[in-house]
């Protein structure tokens, strides 16, 4: 009996080691799917959050590019394209973003070209700051330009007034005055013979006398002297084509004569015939040379 007790009890002994070891394994492999499970799913979280910071960083560049519009600086062509191609970069790496799956080669991909697309949208905007103050400085050079041009038309025109004056004051300094001015009636005969008379039905020329006041200003040579007659009733005795300037406005002379001023007080005298018919009362004569007046005198005739 004592035999067979043994045999059995090593038997019952083997069976419980045999469970013990199925019991292990079943343990060890539940164990093993649980991390194997739980690796996959962190996995899983990792990649999803990698997405979503890559999603982040590529809204961060947009708006990076976005500043260029909000400072409206007004780019090159070439600064242009780039950005154009930029913002196509980024739209392709946001459709690569919203696939439901991506393994890590994937995400090393696109994480390698944000990195790179940070990198080109950093130095794109620096040249773009760099226009932007090259522009302000263009603007401030043709502002100072302007303010320049703007001075110096200023000034040109002071200058202009000025020289204006200046000259005005030569002419004015340089222009012939007369002294002892007089008229004189008289009667022509047919033979030429002319007879000095006082009455208005005698009388078919004037005679002016004068003397040219000495001007050290005024240049020895030939002068034109315009005159102009009033008759008593103050009408100007004048041909209508018969024009002049003189104070700065056009006149209508009644005669123009050279005289030959040589800065000596000499005398000259102009004859004027009346081109109608002369009437008692008094006439006034006044000459002109030089744009300005020179002198006048009356005659009363009976």
């Amino acid at each position: 009996m004592q035999p067979e007790k043994h045999d059995t009890n090593k038997r019952d002994k083997n069976k419980i080691y045999f469970l013990i070891l199925i019991i292990v394994a079943l343990v060890g492999t539940n164990i093993f799917l649980f991390l194997r499970s739980d690796s996959g799913r962190s996995s899983h979280v990792t990649i999803i959050n990698e997405k979503e910071r890559l999603r982040l960083e590529l809204a961060k560049i947009e708006i990076e590019l976005d500043k260029v519009t909000v400072l409206n600086v007004k780019l090159s062509e070439q600064l242009i394209n780039e950005q154009q191609k930029a913002r196509l970069k980024i739209a392709e790496l946001k459709l690569a973003l919203q696939k439901a799956r991506l393994n890590e080669k994937e995400l090393a991909e696109a994480r390698t070209e944000i990195t790179g697309l940070r990198v080109f949208v950093k130095e794109y905007n620096k040249r773009v700051e760099k226009r932007q103050r090259e522009i302000e400085y263009l603007r401030e050079e043709m502002d100072s330009l302007q303010a320049s041009a703007a001075e110096a038309k200023k000034r040109a025109a002071e200058l202009e007034n000025r020289n204006k004056e200046l000259n005005s004051r030569i002419r004015n300094s340089a222009a012939l005055k007369a002294s002892e001015v007089r008229a004189i009636a008289f009667r022509e005969r047919e033979n030429g013979r002319k007879t000095e008379v006082t009455r208005a039905s005698t009388t078919s020329i004037f005679r002016i006398e004068f003397t040219v006041v000495p001007n050290p200003f005024a240049e020895g040579r030939k002068h034109r002297v315009y005159l102009r007659v009033f008759d008593p009733a103050g009408n100007l005795i004048a041909d209508d084509n018969n024009m002049f300037e003189a104070n700065g406005q056009q006149m209508q002379y009644s005669l123009s004569s050279l005289i030959d001023y040589q800065n000596d007080g000499s005398a000259h005298l102009i004859d004027w015939k009346n081109p109608g018919s002369f009437i008692k009362g008094t006439y006034t004569l006044i000459l002109y040379s030089g744009n300005a007046s020179m002198g006048k005198t009356q005659i009363t005739l009976r």
